[in-house]
């Protein structure tokens, strides 16, 4: 979603969003009650109309019996849905080179911003990250990159060398503060060898190196693991049906159920492999392709789920996958924003569509596209996203906050793992979701559509508490 914004507005957002090191959006802990509150219900609230980001409110909210007239969430914990892995981002290798070059102290400091729950912290619990080269890191790679007219169908000359530099040692102080974030791993293309074409852009995987490209996955799961990072889940390629990008690589469903069922699969439990297998990872406008491969009764005994983008379609088509795959799992896996960014219509978009709309459509994650960029929207690689506007901007040690840090704060921090989509209703102009953490909070993330102020109340176990959001204004209220 991609904004014009002019230079005095630009100039406007950049120091709304820039905030101190030392200094937190609120003072306390989440999960601690805010004891200095006498008050029912805590909330946090991000309204771009008053320039209010993040921030906790100072109000005592407090469930009662009176009735108003005013549009009303009624949360209903009896009500289950499907369980939440978690809210994040994709770390590039871009993203984590950036990070890499950050001086150790302020480094630490952004990272346990992003990723630790106390303080002024936003938890971020999941990521994605591309194995091999995605189009957001400094130069095209895989891990098995070989002379012109060779081959290694054996991977005998596999190497995670190219990780070493940055992601993996960014991945492991992350998982310090956070060891039991959930990764997923999710490649651009296979080897060139390994194409129709020998190139990096397009192609198609050979069907003879398809074994090859199945130990190709085995041999990274178990790398990985040898440096301590555990890959949760991976998906067979990142946006199957685009054959534009650079690295990217065309693969039909066809091609990936056979691939699923005849190599990756049988190569997976051959090496005791419990990583999940993820089909599809592209946009809504095709839920056909996952169908197809969960139709497949052969393919689907070893998939998870399958995973979505929104650059195209609706994201009801989650639900549509959902209602004749009901024990299959749903993720949501990349959505970009655009440069400069917009805090008001990112905002708006983001938390609507993806934050409420795609845990009520069934997913069991969201996740923002790359976590870091630079001031000129770098690295990339040549021919990859040039406007893609991190979820903060780190410009040697200088970090700025962009709107999707304030998207993922509202539902990380407070929606931990394990948390369970509840029941609420949908009064107009609030469009609102609701969980059950395990702890046993329940979170209610509410967003203000209108054009006006909105009164409305939330309503559980027959009282109700009063509340208040600006226009265009999110609010997290837990209790």
């Amino acid at each position: 979603m991609k904004v014009k914004m002019t230079g005095v507005a630009l100039l406007f957002l950049i120091l709304s969003c820039v905030r101190t090191e030392d200094t937190g959006p609120y003072p306390d802990k989440p999960g601690d009650d805010n004891g200095d509150l006498d008050t029912d219900v805590y909330s946090w609230i991000t309204s771009p109309q008053n320039n209010t980001l993040f921030k906790r409110s100072n109000s005592s909210l407090y469930f009662v019996n009176s009735v108003n007239s005013n549009p009303t969430i009624a949360v209903d914990t009896t009500q289950t849905y499907q369980i939440i892995d978690g809210f994040g981002n994709c770390l590039t290798g871009g993203s984590a080179i950036l990070l890499n070059r950050m001086n150790q102290t302020d480094r630490t400091a952004l990272l346990k911003e992003l990723f630790a729950t106390d303080g002024s912290n936003i938890g971020i619990s999941y990521l994605r990250i591309s194995i091999g080269a995605s189009d957001l890191s400094d130069r095209v790679f895989s891990y098995d990159d070989l002379p012109s007219g060779q081959t290694d169908p054996d991977m005998q000359r596999f190497s995670l060398t190219p990780e070493r530099a940055d992601l993996i040692p960014v991945l492991k102080e992350i998982l310090t503060i956070n060891p039991s974030i959930k990764i997923m791993g999710s490649p651009w293309s296979a080897p060139t060898w390994m194409k129709t074409n020998n190139a990096s852009i397009g192609g198609s995987l050979k069907k003879e190196y398809f074994d090859a490209y199945a130990k190709y996955f085995v041999k990274y799961i178990q790398g990985m693991k040898s440096e301590g990072i555990s890959i949760d889940a991976i998906t067979i390629q990142n946006e199957p049906l685009y054959a534009g990008n650079n690295p990217s690589m065309y693969m039909s469903p066809e091609d990936q159920a056979l691939f699923i069922k005849q190599n990756l699969g049988p190569a997976f439990d051959f090496a005791s492999i419990d990583t999940k297998i993820i089909v599809y990872d592209h946009n809504c406008d095709q839920p056909g392709y996952a169908l197809a491969i969960l139709r497949d009764s052969e393919a689907a005994r070893y998939v998870d789920g399958s995973a979505f983008h929104l650059y195209g379609g609706t994201i009801d088509a989650l639900s549509t996958v959902h209602n004749e795959f009901p024990n299959k799992s749903l993720y949501f896996t990349e959505q970009w924003v655009g440069a400069p960014g917009n805090l008001a219509a990112d905002l708006k978009w983001h938390v609507e569509t993806l934050i409420i709309g795609a845990t009520r459509n069934w997913s069991r994650n969201v996740l923002e596209w790359n976590l870091a960029s630079d001031p000129d929207y770098d690295p990339h690689t040549e021919g990859g996203c040039s406007q893609c506007l991190g979820t903060v901007t780190i410009n040697g040690n200088v970090v700025t906050r962009n709107p999707a840090y304030y998207i993922l704060a509202h539902s990380a921090k407070f929606v931990r793992p394990g948390s369970v989509r509840i029941g609420s209703n949908l009064p107009v102009n609030l469009p609102n979701v609701a969980f059950k953490t395990p702890e046993g909070k329940k979170v209610l993330i509410v967003m203000n559509t209108s054009s006006a102020m909105q009164n409305f109340n939330l309503k559980f176990k027959g009282k109700s508490v009063s509340l208040t959001l600006d226009s265009g204004a999110v609010g997290t209220y837990i209790w």
